[in-house]
């Protein structure tokens, strides 16, 4: 009942705050997502807010929270889309995967993560969109659902367990009949879709854009107008890493030896053994280069996985290529805000549609962990065009 009456108040103080932005708000010129990923529930920070060894279900639930004030607060004037005005609606909010940690011992289940992702992010995330309608949930896979559907070079307690996975699958693709752990099967049962929001076109697709996503992606494509802007979420950033593709070797088993993980579809090109060398992927990014090139509609790139703020143009290994890319951090993971929490953050996107204009900002909603009552802090933003020249 207590949720019920939050739900209710915190939609009326939505549509407040939207009545307040003006008419172009009202009538649904601007679209807003807010961006995170990398939930890694299963897993613990080190410190958090005066705790140590605090779970991820604590620290989610935690940012749920502030995301929850993120409608009421002014926006900075940076520039960017509504500067200076109230935030107003979210429409969508995006989880860009890795929501079960890997069950490497003494991890949890990913049924425990899944179960534990949905009462933070489909229990009380109570944001409401510009239509006065809660937001609506985006999810995609990370490299450690998908590890524990498929299993890991190293064992995994349980073995596999897929839960994870076949919950984003029923949420994002719909099946008449919904997919169980039973007959999922990674090697067919992709978590690829597409969304058209106010004439921009967003494409969500498993893990990386291999040459076996770039199949569904075409056809995806093919049924949108070249001017069409589009706009890419997925969970590796544009290089990949190695370990991430699928062995070379017959029979293409994982080894403890080689580190792959066969995550992604394509065979690895560039030996036997993963390596974490930065130009360790560049005949597989040639590929999505190439893609990319014959897509000149493709305007942004949103990801995880390697985790920290960052507005970047990804160019390619041959620096023959610019794409607008977007890095969000991870609540737990964090490059730099594992072990300085005031860093801690996720993105809100506000997208004008009409304009084929895009704003990303960046949302720090702990620094200062002390404080029960601590704002949102605005940091970094960057405003890109989404017009196809």
């Amino acid at each position: 009942m207590k949720n019920y009456f939050n739900s209710i108040i915190t939609a009326a103080l939505v549509f407040m705050a939207v009545c307040l932005m003006g008419p172009k708000a009202a009538q649904g010129q601007i679209v807003q997502m807010i961006f995170t990923s990398d939930a890694h529930y299963g897993i613990t920070r080190a410190k958090f807010r005066g705790d140590t060894a605090v779970s991820g279900h604590l620290v989610n639930a935690a940012m749920v929270k502030q995301m929850n004030t993120l409608p009421f607060l002014t926006l900075p004037t940076d520039g960017g889309i509504n500067a200076g005005k109230v935030t107003g609606g979210i429409d969508y909010v995006v989880e860009g995967g890795d929501i079960a940690n890997r069950m490497e011992a003494p991890i949890q289940s990913a049924a425990a993560s899944w179960a534990q992702f949905k009462t933070d992010y489909m229990g009380s995330l109570h944001v409401t969109g510009h239509d006065g309608n809660p937001a609506q949930l985006l999810i995609l896979p990370g490299n450690h659902d998908i590890s524990n559907a498929i299993g890991f070079p190293k064992p995994l307690e349980p073995l596999t367990d897929p839960t994870s996975m076949v919950g984003i699958y029923n949420l994002m693709l719909k099946p008449q009949t919904p997919m169980t752990n039973e007959a999922y099967d990674f090697t067919k049962d992709k978590i690829n879709y597409s969304r058209n929001i106010k004439g921009i076109h967003f494409m969500f697709i498993t893990l990386w854009a291999d040459s076996a996503e770039r199949i569904w992606m075409q056809k995806d494509l093919d049924t949108v107008a070249a001017s069409t802007p589009v706009i890419i979420f997925t969970h590796d950033q544009p290089t990949c890493e190695s370990k991430h593709f699928t062995n070379p070797l017959p029979p293409y088993n994982m080894t403890a030896e080689n580190k792959f993980q066969n995550l992604v579809a394509e065979h690895y090109k560039e030996g036997n053994v993963a390596s974490k060398d930065d130009d360790a992927t560049n005949i597989e990014q040639r590929g999505f280069v190439k893609f990319l090139k014959a897509h000149r509609n493709i305007k942004a790139y949103f990801h995880g996985n390697s985790n920290w703020n960052q507005f970047y143009v990804y160019k390619g290994p041959d620096k023959n290529i610019k794409l607008n890319t977007f890095r969000v951090d991870s609540p737990m993971k964090g490059a730099y805000s594992a072990k300085n929490e005031t860093l801690q953050s996720f993105q809100l996107i506000s997208l004008d549609a009409k304009n084929q204009v895009l704003t990303v900002r960046e949302c720090l909603w702990n620094t200062n962990p002390l404080n029960p009552a601590q704002k949102i802090v605005f940091g970094k933003s960057a405003t890109v065009s989404l017009k196809v020249n």
